[in-house]
C-alpha cells in the first residue's frame, strides 16, 4: 500500500504518514490544519498536494502493537536502523505520538491509531508481528483493569490470529510478573510462579500467563512460529513522568526537591536493565530459533532504598526520603536468571546502572524543563 506523506510548514523536517487501513485512518486532515494520532495538531498548507512514498515490497516488514510506548518506540527505532519497514499499531491509552514524532519523515515507518482487541487488518505483507501493546505500569493497569485483561487476552488473540493470517513470526512480550512474588531465587523460565490471581495485580499477571498459554497453543495447534520474551524491569528515555514505576518517580521527585517516596522499608529488591540493552535482546530473539520464553533483563540485583539512595547522588538532591506502605502483592524480590539468554542468544546487558541512570537523567531534565 502506498504511504502518503505531506510536509508541515510548522515543522519543515517533520513529514505525516498516512496510512489507509480498513475502516479507518491514521490521520484525519481539517481545513488547514492535521490531527495527528491521539489529537494533536499541527498545521499545513491550505491546498498542498500530497506527495506518495512507495515503500520496496523487498524490505522485511514488521508490525509493533504499543509501538508508540516506552519500549515500542525504541524497537521501532531499532527496525528501521536495521533496515526494516517498520508499521506501528497503538491507540494511545498509555503511548504517546510524541514518541515517534521524529520517525515520522522516515519513508519506511507507518503509524496506525487502532486498538488491537478490534479486528486488526494491515494491508500488504508481514514478516514478523511483536506484541508490545499494554499497560505495563501498576497505575495504569490498575487505573484500567479491564483493558489490560483485555489486550492481554483479546489483543493477543487478534495479533496472533494476524500472524497466522500473514504467516509472520510473532514475538510476545511477556513479563517478569508471570512469576508474582516469586519463591524461587532468581528466577528462571523453568519457575511456573507464584501468583495471586484474584489480587489488584492478577489483571496484569494473568493476562501476561494466559497470553503466553495462548502464543504457545498457536504454536503447537497451527505451527505457528512463535517467540516469548519476558521482561524485566526495565528503564531510559521516554518513560513517562508519572509513570509510578520507581525510577521514574525517584527521577522526577529527586529533580523537583521532593521527598523520594519509598515503598515498605525498601528492602524489596529489583533488577534494573537499560533500555537499549533490553531492545538487542529482544532483537536476537526474534531472529533466534528459541520457542520457548527467555528472560531479558539485568541481574545485578538492587534494594529500592540503594536505588532512591543513588539516584539521590547522581541528581545532587537534598530531597528527603519517605516511608509508605507497601502495596498489596508488591514482590519482595526480583532478579532474572539469564543463563538461557547468554548461551542461546549470546546475549547479556553491556551498560551500568550508573551510566544508564545518567542518560535517563537528562531525558527527565529535558522533559520536565530542568
Amino acid at each position: 500500500m502506498p504511504l502518503l506523506a505531506q510536509r508541515s510548514t510548522k515543522f519543515p523536517n517533520f513529514f505525516c504518514n498516512f496510512a489507509a487501513c480498513y475502516t479507518y485512518n491514521v490521520f484525519a486532515r481539517s481545513n488547514n490544519s492535521l490531527n495527528v494520532c491521539g489529537g494533536n495538531t499541527i498545521n499545513v498548507p491550505q491546498l498542498a498536494t500530497p506527495f506518495a512514498i512507495v515503500v520496496p515490497n523487498s524490505m522485511p516488514r514488521v508490525l509493533i502493537t504499543g509501538g508508540a510506548g516506552f519500549l515500542g518506540s525504541h524497537l521501532c527505532e531499532k527496525f528501521l536502523h536495521e533496515g526494516y519497514t517498520v508499521v506501528c499499531m497503538d491507540n494511545f491509552i498509555t503511548g504517546s505520538p510524541e514518541n515517534i514524532a521524529h520517525l515520522f519523515g522516515n519513508a519506511k515507518f507507518q503509524c496506525i491509531q487502532h486498538d488491537v482487541t478490534e479486528y486488526i487488518y494491515v494491508a500488504g505483507e508481514l514478516d514478523y508481528i511483536l506484541h508490545f501493546a499494554s499497560p505495563a505500569s501498576p497505575i495504569d493497569y490498575l487505573k484500567v483493569p479491564i483493558q489490560t485483561l483485555k489486550v492481554g487476552s483479546l489483543g493477543t488473540h487478534k495479533a496472533l490470529g494476524l500472524a497466522k493470517a500473514k504467516n509472520a513470526r510473532f514475538l510476545l512480550a511477556s513479563t517478569s510478573e508471570v512469576y508474582g512474588d516469586p519463591l524461587v531465587h532468581p528466577q528462571e523460565e523453568s519457575y511456573w510462579g507464584n501468583v495471586n490471581p484474584i489480587g489488584i495485580r492478577g489483571v496484569y499477571d494473568e493476562a501476561k500467563r494466559f497470553a503466553e498459554a495462548i502464543t504457545m497453543a498457536y504454536q503447537r495447534y497451527h505451527g505457528l512460529e512463535t517467540r516469548i520474551v519476558r521482561i524485566f524491569n526495565t528503564y531510559g528515555p521516554r518513560m513517562r513522568i508519572n509513570d509510578g514505576r520507581a525510577i521514574p518517580a525517584f527521577m522526577s521527585q529527586a529533580l523537583s526537591g521532593e521527598p523520594l517516596t519509598v515503598f515498605g522499608d525498601g528492602s524489596q529488591t529489583r533488577s534494573v536493565c537499560y533500555v537499549d540493552d533490553l531492545v538487542e535482546g529482544i532483537y536476537r530473539l526474534l531472529l533466534s530459533n528459541e520457542r520457548e520464553p527467555v528472560n531479558i533483563g539485568n541481574p545485578d540485583e538492587i534494594s529500592m532504598l540503594q536505588l532512591a539512595q543513588e539516584i539521590l547522588a547522581l541528581t545532587g538532591s537534598a530531597s528527603p526520603i519517605v516511608f509508605r506502605e507497601l502495596p498489596e502483592d508488591d514482590p519482595k524480590i526480583r532478579q532474572p536468571n539469564i543463563d538461557k539468554a547468554r548461551r542461546v542468544l549470546g546475549w547479556e546487558p553491556r551498560v551500568q546502572r550508573k551510566e544508564g541512570l545518567l542518560k535517563t537523567m537528562e531525558y527527565f531534565k529535558v522533559a520536565m524543563g530542568k
